[in-house]
């Protein structure tokens, strides 16, 4: 199965000059249509299911599709899925960097979080681990992604600057990266920027295409949520940031059932035919004054699939709420859930048999599934009463 369906734009469609970066039979930046993302939700040592699953996403026209690696045996697995599909590979790192000698034979990309380099061998600067990461891909003739998440920012970066400031260091990591690799010679790489405020997402991109309109980027909402709220989301910042020429490939993070992964796909070859037809808002802004639940996409790092219907309780129990500038995340795993719940008003990350539950930065404690419900109303109706009595 190769990944097929590419939609060409518009001719007429402002594209900022980036340069061209070929991953696997495809090609982004350099004028070249606008690839079509998505990720896997099955466990990858799962291979019948993850192999079945990529060829779903490439039948529905994934350019692309990434799959999560976090172990020896995800790659063992990961060498048998290639076997089973044609369809361009991106392999996510997550926190294991030295995992890339072992998956890079066998895909097309690999994917690295500057912000989770530190996390092992902290003695050795993150230039020379970035410059290990550049000569696998180059020896395996992959392509990077310098894939800088609001959520997981390198922490020397995020103490330079004010705590209420997350964009600064968002975008001084992508740089300081960008020259690293430009000055080893590699160059053949993309960067992405992700916050879950469509808002944020879009000042991030349009700063950093300001400093290095040359970097082909990948655009994304990161736990943008359930659908049709996370289309929305996602819509928003990529019909301002595409409009403008910003943009190289995209993904929609959607929060569904694995079965569903496709509506990723849909989504967003949906919204950039309209863009590319100028079915677009001139001026398009997410309401920051009400209710706004996120929740990351479905994919390999989820520990219990209860996540999924989890979030979709969240959503419907919270309904009373939606006239309140509240924020609530619902976190699927480890990797994204501390950090990128802190920012939340109420934030829950799903472990295998529990969850974590927090108010802000501040930690509740840990409950099963079965009364996480009743804790979490518990807490959002006292944030409602904090709201009230501030206003009166």
């Amino acid at each position: 199965m190769i990944c097929l369906n590419r939609i060409t734009q518009d001719v007429s469609l402002p594209r900022n000059p980036t340069r061209a970066v070929k991953i696997g039979s495809i090609t982004i930046g350099g004028g070249n249509p606008i690839a079509v993302q998505s990720m896997c939700a099955t466990h990858t040592q799962d291979v019948a299911a993850t192999a079945a699953q990529i060829n779903d996403l490439a039948k529905a026209g994934a350019d692309v599709v990434r799959v999560a690696v976090d172990s020896k045996k995800d790659a063992d697995a990961l060498a048998e899925i290639r076997q089973q599909t044609r369809c361009n590979l991106v392999v996510d790192l997550q926190e294991n960097y030295r995992m890339a000698e072992l998956v890079a034979p066998y895909v097309d990309k690999l994917r690295y979080n500057p912000g989770h380099l530190y996390h092992h061998e902290r003695e050795k600067p993150w230039q020379e681990k970035v410059r290990f990461l550049a000569e696998i891909a180059s020896k395996n003739d992959c392509a990077m992604r310098v894939g800088v998440n609001c959520g997981s920012v390198d922490p020397a970066k995020a103490d330079k600057y004010d705590k209420h400031d997350s964009i600064s260091p968002m975008i001084e990591s992508a740089l300081d990266h960008c020259a690293f690799l430009d000055s080893i010679g590699f160059t053949r790489y993309c960067v992405s920027l992700k916050d879950s405020d469509p808002s944020k997402v879009i000042e991030v991109n349009r700063r950093f295409a300001t400093e290095r309109p040359d970097v082909p980027l990948h655009l994304g909402v990161t736990e943008a949520g359930l659908p049709p709220d996370g289309i929305i989301k996602t819509r928003i910042a990529f019909e301002q940031l595409i409009s403008q020429g910003i943009g190289d490939t995209i993904r929609v993070s959607l929060t569904v059932p694995n079965s569903q992964k496709s509506q990723e796909i849909e989504a967003g070859r949906q919204i950039l035919a309209d863009i590319a037809a100028g079915r677009v808002r001139s001026v398009v802004r997410f309401n920051d004054q009400k209710l706004n639940i996120i929740s990351c996409p479905s994919c390999s790092r989820v520990e219990n699939e209860a996540f999924i219907e989890l979030a979709q309780q969240v959503k419907e129990m919270s309904r009373y709420a939606q006239d309140h500038a509240i924020t609530i995340a619902v976190m699927g795993c480890r990797v994204n859930g501390p950090g990128e719940t802190d920012d939340a008003d109420l934030g829950l990350w799903c472990a295998p048999n529990f969850v974590n539950l927090k108010r802000g930065g501040e930690e509740l404690g840990a409950f099963p599934y079965s009364e996480i419900l009743p804790r979490l109303k518990l807490e959002l109706d006292q944030l409602i009463a904090s709201q009230l009595s501030g206003s009166s």
